[in-house]
């Protein structure tokens, strides 16, 4: 039958290319795009998708040529669902917004719902789901209104799925079950089999198994009767996890195995990456270490390629990112099981900042061909000899942590297994190329201490009693002996263990690259038994990742005259007015007279004067920051850790602009900067990612500056005013900017109102030391 089928769609082909071909000299607009439109269908009935999709571009083309705005309103839904079907998402958000815009004004309400699915289904995918709800809701708005019970059926399935993945599995229970109402009334089989199904899989999350097999052998079995072979993958996939939370792992490979096959059969490629991490959960059970290691790496493999068809599409990265980051985790368990650590190294960098590394590298100067294009960068896996090699140019040893959490996320299926920090991975990678690793046990801080590493961290930084610039955030009076104690507990979990292998002197540098919550840790105040902080022993900085300071060391070196250009010392502006919660009326920041000090005693140093005041514009700053190879910004940092780069420097308001220069529009900056520093509150702060802190210095990092000095707290005015002035005087002293701080810091902490580190180790240098 399908022989039959695929002979039918050929000749359809031939016909409708003869006619194309005929209709050259005709010039029939109208009958040229419907036959463009019809063998794009005929493609993708195919599975040829690219085919299809040049198809409807040639027909879109033809549309606008013609302003023929509901062929355009056609091509573009054809189009959409294209790109979705291709897994490239960028892309489907850009046409379905468009043709959004053409449904509204053609008042047809079929299409915009329809575009509105699109748009949610390809923002669902990039698990950005706060988006996904919102076009769902508005679909299924319209759809109630219009009576399209097809469409309500399809919107309600979409929310079901969205909840489900934010674990709220009763709310998602509910919208299956209205789902499953509306599919039975229509006597529609396939849609009931996808209901079935879902609701299966949220049961296995709610941990009652044995309900879940129910309702999945009846989808199983609704599947293969209607030859839904997409949805029989998926559900092969869903009983395997049921299997896997009953400890019934032989079974659970099995159903792994048989969804492996279908959702290669069904072209599925997330499904097959998907479905090969889960595979790989039961085998590890079962011992079979080398059969998961393959299957985890296969997985990565599938959603690297993914990743790479977003394009150059950033904040869609960071969020699609966030889906196979347990896949980079388990493999590296797998592989430390088998005693493989460098391997395991390769997978922790190959796990972290993959988006930043391609935003950083598509910003490298390109070269060109013999025909003068530019070539694209290229990006390399992060192999052994590259970390090496980096270290080498560093001349610095980098630390590399890597949480091992047994909190594994089913990425289809079984949801949590276990919720506990088992330990905490270190490399410890010299300029020699030397490699040695070693293993932090997290277990006796839960079982013992009844916490968590985040939580430690989080109780490290209160206890010091951090309170804002100007008085924007004031906690009680620090706690000097739970700030030691805390700080101390911290020093036993990440540098005891590695205190040997560390170098000995002091000018040597020591690169710390962390993960998840310990991008929080103030690695300079950690302190030793004797009380010693860690920046008394040693020049520290900290990366993102170690390949992030390949790139950094290129933006560096290709920085010319660096020792040229302005300085821009800026303290003080006119403060703006800002919504300090949401929704909350807009408020004036407060003054800081010390920021205004600080940058005064500064600018000298540089034989320049500080913009302070109604001076310091951000129209102002904005005209001058490229052309500095120094920027000092003393005022009010804003925290924004919900999307990062809603973070944001205060300046003064002028004209229609608010006086806040947001991550974003700095992301967006070409700099030339061989230094920034950011001597305001938060600046080192942001969304917390699998991508590392998506949040002001990242942004800095991307417009092309290789240094940049943030903060990891709401910094005291006074204390910072000091340790600044001092860190300049030491830069004008030719002391590299990683020592320059370093003492600075000592210089502050000798002071006898500043010993606490809430005045002194708030600052961390990301990047580049020279």
């Amino acid at each position: 039958m399908l022989t039959a089928y695929k002979k039918n769609y050929n000749q359809a082909i031939q016909y409708y290319q003869q006619y194309l071909a005929l209709d050259q000299q005709n010039q029939d607009s109208q009958n040229r795009i419907a036959a463009l439109g019809n063998l794009g269908r005929t493609y993708a009935a195919l599975n040829n998708l690219p085919q299809a999709l040049d198809y409807y571009q040639q027909a879109l083309a033809l549309s606008r040529a013609t302003n023929n705005r509901q062929s355009e309103l056609i091509s573009l839904l054809n189009l959409g669902e294209t790109y979705l079907n291709l897994e490239n998402y960028a892309a489907a958000i850009e046409v379905s917004q468009k043709g959004l815009v053409i449904a509204k004004e053609l008042t047809n309400s079929t299409a915009v719902i329809d575009f509105l699915r699109h748009i949610s289904s390809a923002y669902y995918f990039i698990a950005d789901y706060n988006q996904a709800i919102q076009y769902n809701q508005q679909s299924l708005e319209i759809a109630r209104i219009i009576q399209d019970k097809d469409s309500e059926r399809q919107t309600l399935n979409s929310l079901g799925n969205i909840y489900y993945y934010l674990n709220d599995y009763d709310k998602a229970i509910h919208y299956y079950e209205q789902v499953l109402s509306i599919a039975r009334s229509q006597s529609n089989r396939r849609s009931e089999g996808l209901a079935l199904g879902n609701i299966g899989l949220a049961y296995i999350n709610k941990g009652e198994a044995a309900k879940a097999i129910d309702y999945l052998e009846k989808d199983l079995a609704v599947s293969r009767t209607v030859g839904d072979r997409l949805n029989e993958s998926q559900t092969l996939g869903y009983l395997g996890s049921a299997y896997l939370q009953v400890n019934n792992y032989s079974k659970s490979v099995e159903y792994y195995q048989q969804a492996l096959v279908a959702t290669r059969e069904a072209k599925y490629t997330r499904g097959e990456g998907i479905t090969l991490y889960n595979l790989s959960i039961p085998l590890i059970e079962l011992g079979k270490l080398q059969e998961a290691e393959k299957a985890l790496y296969s997985s990565i493999e599938i959603w690297e390629s993914l990743r790479e068809r977003l394009g150059q599409n950033d904040s869609y990265k960071i969020s699609f990112f966030e889906q196979p980051i347990q896949a980079y985790q388990l493999l590296q368990r797998v592989l430390i099981a088998q005693d493989k650590t460098n391997e395991a190294l390769e997978v922790s960098e190959r796990g972290r900042a993959r988006a930043f590394i391609d935003l950083l590298s598509s910003r490298q100067p390109r070269n060109r061909t013999r025909g003068n294009a530019p070539q694209l960068p290229t990006v390399a896996k992060p192999t052994l000899s590259l970390l090496k090699q980096i270290a080498k140019q560093q001349n610095a040893t980098l630390v590399q942590y890597s949480i091992d959490s047994k909190t594994i996320f089913n990425l289809g299926g079984s949801g949590k297994v276990g919720n506990i920090d088992q330990a905490i991975y270190i490399w410890v990678v010299k300029p020699t190329g030397e490699i040695s690793f070693r293993i932090t046990d997290l277990r006796p801080l839960q079982e013992k201490d009844k916490t968590s590493l985040a939580e430690l961290v989080t109780v490290s930084r209160q206890s010091i009693g951090v309170r804002g610039r100007g008085g924007i955030q004031v906690t009680a009076n620090p706690n000097v002996t739970k700030a030691k104690n805390s700080f101390r507990q911290l020093h036993d979990l990440l540098i005891k263990p590695i205190a040997d292998i560390l170098p000995n002197k002091e000018s040597e540098k020591v690169i710390f690259i962390p993960q998840e919550s310990l991008f929080l840790v103030p690695f300079s105040a950690l302190q030793d038994e004797q009380g010693k902080y860690l920046i008394q022993k040693h020049t520290i900085l900290t990366a993102p990742s170690i390949q992030v300071l390949d790139l950094t060391r290129k933006q560096k070196l290709g920085h010319q005259n660096s020792s040229q250009g302005e300085v821009l010392i800026v303290g003080n502006p006119t403060m703006p007015k800002v919504a300090l919660e949401p929704g909350k009326p807009l408020v004036q920041l407060p003054a800081l007279p010390g920021a205004e000090k600080e940058a005064k005693e500064i600018a000298p140093l540089f034989k320049t004067k500080a913009i302070t005041g109604s001076q310091a514009t951000k129209a102002a700053i904005l005209q001058q920051i490229s052309k500095a190879r120094i920027v000092h910004l003393a005022t009010h940092g804003l925290l924004d850790d919900n999307q990062g780069l809603g973070s944001a420097i205060a300046l003064a308001p002028s004209g229609k602009d608010n006086g806040l220069l947001t991550a974003e529009e700095i992301l967006n900056l070409k700099l030339n900067a061989d230094l920034v520093v950011l001597s305001a509150c938060d600046t080192g702060r942001g969304r917390v990612t699998g991508d590392g802190v998506i949040g002001l210095s990242r942004s800095l990092i991307s417009a092309g500056v290789p240094s940049v000095i943030v903060s990891l707290w709401a910094v005291d005015d006074n204390s910072t005013s000091f340790l600044m002035t001092e860190f300049y005087k030491n830069l004008q002293q030719k002391q590299d900017k990683a020592t320059a701080l370093r003492q600075a810091m000592l210089t502050t902490m000798k002071q006898d109102k500043y010993q606490n580190p809430l005045h002194w180790a708030a600052f961390s240098l990301i990047g580049e030391a020279e």
